[in-house]
């Protein structure tokens, strides 16, 4: 066994053990490989921090990790069955190396009595704040037909232009529409070339386009071959092309396509009726412990 802080070659490491990790108990399903990409490749994640996640081995295989989330303040610690012995080695660095001037915060799902008993006893308290993983069995899934004159269309991030994908976005996610503003934070997150992550399957990646071909709404399913689950990350309508089940309609199609993959049940992180009305279902409800 041994100790490793992380480097950007251990990054298939991590995912492969987030994959086990999730294989056959989905207690830690919030924190999974596709979770870790999609962070990772994010513009707000601080990546000057990557030197201070922790990961323990044995042999080739990790079989434990304390990883922050976007930024120091908030961890995700994990190990793999049977290596229990080492949460609290891993608890104890995480608040070491990965808090903030706040302390630190970590999900602990509200059925693993085991994590809870040692959260609290390193003296981690918890609080109201929760995240929720929601749950669909695929095989409930029903694909809404798009509204008349809409179409779907795949989106290659490494293909169209980023401009135009981040303007989706920061209209979809309820930043207004002034141009000025958008281009203001475009520049200073230094967006010129949208990165496309390592496991980005663009077949899985769905627009809705208008009569006229502009975006109206966009889903994103991350699935991995040799795993049985996808993930829902991000999702997003333009105001004013709301209300007009665009949303489900490109929801359902990527998850469609997931299934054809080998998918049979597809996650997402969220507690909102719209999720509830596809059939999704609440999975595993976490709540947070902060030590200070």
């Amino acid at each position: 066994m041994r100790f490793k802080a992380y480097e950007e070659t251990d990054y298939d490491a991590v995912c492969r053990f987030l994959v086990e990790l999730n294989r056959e108990d989905r207690k830690h399903i919030n924190w999974n490989w596709a979770r870790f990409e999609w962070m990772y490749e994010h513009p707000d994640f601080d990546r000057s921090l990557l030197s201070a996640i922790g990961t323990w081995w044995e042999g080739e295989r990790i079989v434990g990790a304390a990883i922050y989330d976007m930024y120091f303040g908030e961890a995700f610690c994990v190990v793999l069955p049977g290596y229990e012995h080492l949460y609290q080695e891993i608890l104890d660095y995480a608040f070491r190396e990965l808090k903030d001037d706040s302390g630190l915060g970590i999900a602990v799902s509200d059925r693993d009595q085991d994590r809870i008993s040692q959260v609290e006893q390193a003296y981690f308290s918890v609080t109201d704040q929760k995240e929720t993983v929601m749950e669909l069995d695929l095989e409930r899934l029903e694909t809404p037909p798009l509204p008349a004159g809409y179409s779907f269309s795949e989106v290659d991030f490494a293909k169209v232009d980023s401009r135009e994908i981040q303007w989706m976005f920061w209209q979809g996610f309820d930043h207004g529409d002034d141009v000025a503003e958008f281009e203001e934070d475009y520049a200073r997150t230094m967006r010129a070339e949208l990165k496309v992550r390592k496991h980005f399957d663009p077949e899985l990646s769905v627009s809705a386009k208008d009569p006229s071909g502009e975006r109206a709404a966009y889903c994103c399913v991350w699935f991995l071959d040799g795993t049985d689950y996808a993930y829902v990350e991000p999702v997003c309508t333009l105001p004013a092309h709301r209300k007009h089940g665009l949303g489900s309609a490109v929801v359902c199609e990527a998850l469609r396509r997931a299934k054809k993959r080998g998918a049979n049940r597809a996650y997402v992180i969220s507690d909102q009726d719209f999720y509830r009305s596809l059939g999704f279902r609440t999975a595993v409800q976490y709540s947070f412990y902060w030590k200070k």
